[in-house]
C-alpha cells in the first residue's frame, strides 16, 4: 500500500522556496564563484574582539551570567530596550515623547524579518491587500504570498516610492469598493533593498498622511523597514517615517542590528503603536517566548559602553569603500554603454541596481545568468524583486557586502562581459548578432 503525503495547510501550500535559497547555495557550491547576489555582510568587519570582550566581561560575573543565559522575556530584555528608544530618539534629534513611545512600544525579536513577518500576520487575512514600492524587499513579498496577501505595487523613482500614485492607487481601491481591504503599505525607506534609494522627506509625510485620510474602515498599517538605516556612508539624512506620527497610530519601525553590528546574534526589534503591542507579544510567545537572551545582553552593554557606536563606523567606513569599488568598476566596464545601461549610486545599504537594455533577459533561466554562471559570477534577476506582474525582465541586483573590493572589481568586469556578449547574442541560434533588433517590453 503505497504511503500517502502530508496533508499540507494551505498557508505552507502557498509558501514558495525563497529564490535566495538557490542563489546562495549557488556560491556555497562553488568556492571561484565571485557572487555579488546574497546581502550577507561584510566578514572582515564583524565585531570578533568586540564580542570576545563583552562576552568575557558578562561571563566573568557568575551572577551577570546566569542571568544571560536564563530565559529572558518575551518583549526583550527590559534595560535594552530602554537602550534602543534612547538610540532612535538620538537619530531622530528629539525626545521619546515627540514619537509618542516609550520603551514599552519596543519589541525585541530574531531579526527585523521575524518583527514583518509578526506584524503581517497580525492584521493579513487571505485576500486582504499589502501596498509595497515596485520594485522592493523579495523576501517580504514571500511572507506576504505564504499569508494568502494580494500584493499592489506602486511604482518608485529616485526620490522612492511615487506618493502621488500611492495617493491615486488608494482613491481607486476606494472607489471600487476594496479600501477595507487595504491593510499596510511597506516600504524599506533607506538605501532600499534592491535599488539602493531612499524615500524623500516629503514622501515620508505625505505616507503618513495618505495611511491617515484613508484610514476609514480601520487603520492601515505604515510599515518603515530601517534595516540599513545606520549604514549611511555619504548624501543627505531622513528623519524616520515615524518622525510624522507623533501620536505613534498610523506606523511600526523595523530595525536589525544584523547589518550594522552582527548578523550571527540575530537580533533585530520593532517600535509599534500602543495597540499592537500585545497582539504582537501574543504571537512572539507562539513563536519563541523570547529572542536570544545572551545576544541582549551582549548589545546592551555594547550600546552603554560605546563600543556599538565605534562598531558602526568601522563598518561603514568597510562598506564605503566596497560601494565605491562597485559602482567606480562599473563606470570603467560599462560606461561606454551609457546611453543604454545604468545604476543607482546609493549613499548607503549594500545594493546596487542595474539596468540593463529592453533586450536583454536578466532572469535565472535566461541566456545571461548562464553565461554570467560560466564566467564565475553571480547576480540576482530584478524580476524576483517585483511582487505583481509584469515585471521588468531587464534588471540586476547588485551586492558589495560580502565580497571584498578587489573581487568586487573582478565580478564586475566579468558580469560586464557577459553583457556585452549578450548584447550580440541571438538566443534562437546561440550565435550573436539580433538582440538589439528584437527589443522586449
Amino acid at each position: 500500500m503505497k504511503v500517502p503525503g502530508f496533508g499540507l495547510s494551505d498557508k505552507a501550500l502557498r509558501t514558495r522556496e525563497q529564490p535566495i535559497s538557490y542563489l546562495m547555495a549557488a556560491a556555497v557550491g562553488n568556492p571561484d564563484l565571485i557572487s555579488l547576489a546574497a546581502g550577507l555582510v561584510d566578514y572582515e568587519s564583524l565585531p570578533i574582539e568586540v564580542s570576545h570582550s563583552l562576552s568575557g566581561q558578562i561571563l566573568q560575573d557568575a551572577k551577570a551570567g546566569r542571568i544571560a543565559l536564563q530565559y529572558g522575556t518575551t518583549p526583550g530584555l527590559k534595560q535594552l530596550r530602554e537602550a534602543l528608544l534612547a538610540h532612535l530618539c538620538k537619530m531622530e534629534e528629539c525626545e521619546a515623547a515627540d514619537l509618542g513611545l516609550t520603551a514599552d512600544n519596543c519589541v525585541v525579536t530574531a531579526g527585523s524579518q521575524q518583527a514583518l513577518y509578526i506584524i503581517s500576520d497580525l492584521l493579513v487575512n487571505p485576500g486582504d491587500i499589502v501596498i509595497t514600492s515596485a520594485p522592493t524587499y523579495f523576501v517580504y513579498t514571500g511572507t506576504l504570498s505564504s499569508l494568502g496577501a494580494e500584493v499592489l505595487t506602486v511604482p518608485m523613482d529616485d526620490s522612492g516610492m511615487r506618493t502621488d500614485l500611492l495617493e491615486e492607487l488608494l482613491e481607486d481601491l476606494e472607489r471600487t469598493g476594496r479600501l477595507d481591504r487595504v491593510k499596510i503599505i511597506y516600504e524599506v525607506s533607506y538605501y532600499q533593498n534592491p535599488s539602493g534609494l531612499s524615500l524623500s522627506t516629503e514622501r515620508r509625510e505625505h505616507m503618513v498622511r495618505l495611511a491617515r485620510r484613508f484610514s476609514k474602515h480601520h487603520r492601515i498599517l505604515v510599515i518603515d523597514d530601517a534595516a540599513y538605516r545606520e549604514l549611511r556612508y555619504d548624501g543627505p539624512t531622513w528623519p524616520g517615517i515615524k518622525r510624522f506620527d507623533p501620536e505613534n497610530r498610523f506606523t511600526a519601525t523595523c530595525m536589525t542590528f544584523s547589518k550594522p553590528f552582527a548578523a550571527g546574534y540575530k537580533t533585530g526589534y520593532a517600535f509599534l503603536p500602543d495597540d499592537l503591542v500585545d497582539p504582537f507579544l501574543q504571537q512572539k510567545g507562539n513563536h519563541d517566548f523570547g529572542s536570544c537572551n545572551f545576544a541582549q545582553h551582549l548589545i546592551h552593554r555594547a550600546l552603554n559602553d560605546g563600543t556599538y557606536q565605534t562598531h558602526v563606523e568601522k563598518v561603514r567606513a568597510a562598506y564605503r569603500l566596497k560601494r565605491d569599488a562597485m559602482v567606480d568598476a562599473l563606470a570603467e566596464c560599462m560606461g561606454d554603454l551609457r546611453d543604454e545601461v545604468s545604476w543607482t549610486r546609493p549613499s548607503g545599504g549594500l545594493y546596487v541596481w542595474l539596468t540593463l537594455p529592453e533586450c536583454i533577459d536578466t532572469g535565472r533561466d535566461q541566456w545571461l545568468f548562464g553565461r554570467c554562471l560560466e564566467k564565475g559570477v553571480l547576480y540576482v534577476p530584478g524580476a524576483y524583486c517585483y511582487a505583481s506582474d509584469p515585471a521588468p525582465i531587464n534588471r540586476i541586483r547588485l551586492s558589495y557586502g560580502v565580497v571584498d573590493p578587489t573581487s568586487i572589481r573582478e565580478g564586475v568586469r566579468r558580469l560586464a562581459a557577459a553583457v556585452r556578449e549578450a548584447l550580440q547574442h541571438d538566443p534562437a541560434t546561440g550565435r550573436g548578432g539580433a538582440a538589439r533588433s528584437q527589443p522586449t517590453a
